[in-house]
């Protein structure tokens, strides 16, 4: 059997994927090498061991992972991708910008209008379907910002937990100095971000890109067509708990 059998039946999978990445151009015939060796060299997760001659098809989340992690480390490992890489993955609504460690974010900033909301008064404002986490209880402070576009809810602790519309064109963006980790959180990939970075937020508008503030270690997650950010929980573990208790 050809180790290129089981990638097969996953054209229609890639082909959505590809809309998510934006790799750099140099250099084409070099990247795409690499890359097609790294998937294809694949432990024997790429074989169904049970019955010999039959293929195996993977889930589609295990699919995501291995596509962009492989596009992020062939890429990030040349210099002209080191030089280059950015916008090299959006998701959930939130625009990862690998790259060079970035500078801190000195002077925070908020979201375009946001203010200060009535928690009953929520649903109301915005025209997305939004969630609460059972593990954390009411939030202390609800904000809405950008004309109802970003909810985002606050605890003592310094959990921050927003969300907002997931659609292709980003809402935020993160400047990364190393690659975000993927998470299992149900039939779900999140991407964790273990490390201060800073934050922005992409006006809608104009385009402009407006810096928010040094953010610290974040959960990113999609669930139907909202995004999720989970901000000041702590380690993965914590944070991916916390993400499977939204209701």
């Amino acid at each position: 059997m050809s180790s290129h059998e089981p990638f097969d039946d996953l054209e229609a999978e890639l082909l959505a994927l590809g809309s998510s990445l934006d790799v750099p151009s140099p250099p084409p015939d070099d990247v795409a090498a690499a890359v097609r060796a790294r998937l294809e060299t694949a432990p024997d997760q790429a074989r169904d061991t049970r019955r010999p001659g039959t293929r195996r098809r993977w889930p589609r989340w295990r699919v995501v992972v291995a596509v962009v992690l492989a596009v992020v480390a062939v890429t990030a490992a040349t210099p002209q991708g080191r030089a280059a890489v950015a916008h090299l993955l959006r998701y959930a609504g939130v625009e990862l910008r690998v790259g060079r460690p970035p500078a801190p974010v000195r002077t925070p900033a908020t979201v375009p209008g946001e203010r200060a909301v009535a928690p009953d008064k929520l649903e109301s404002l915005v025209n997305f379907p939004i969630r609460r986490p059972a593990a954390l209880g009411a939030p202390r402070t609800v904000l809405v910002g950008d004309g109802g576009r970003v909810v985002s809810m606050l605890w003592p602790d310094g959990t921050r937990l927003d969300q907002f519309d997931g659609a292709p064109e980003p809402y935020f963006f993160k400047q990364l100095g190393v690659s975000p980790e993927p998470v299992r959180l149900g039939d779900t990939t999140a991407w964790w971000i273990g490390g201060e970075h800073p934050l922005g937020y992409i006006r809608r508008a104009d385009g402009a890109s407006v810096p928010l503030r040094q953010a610290g270690p974040t959960l990113l997650w999609q669930h139907g067509d909202v995004g999720h950010r989970l901000e000041g929980a702590g380690g993965k573990e914590r944070a991916a708990r916390i993400a499977a208790s939204l209701r």
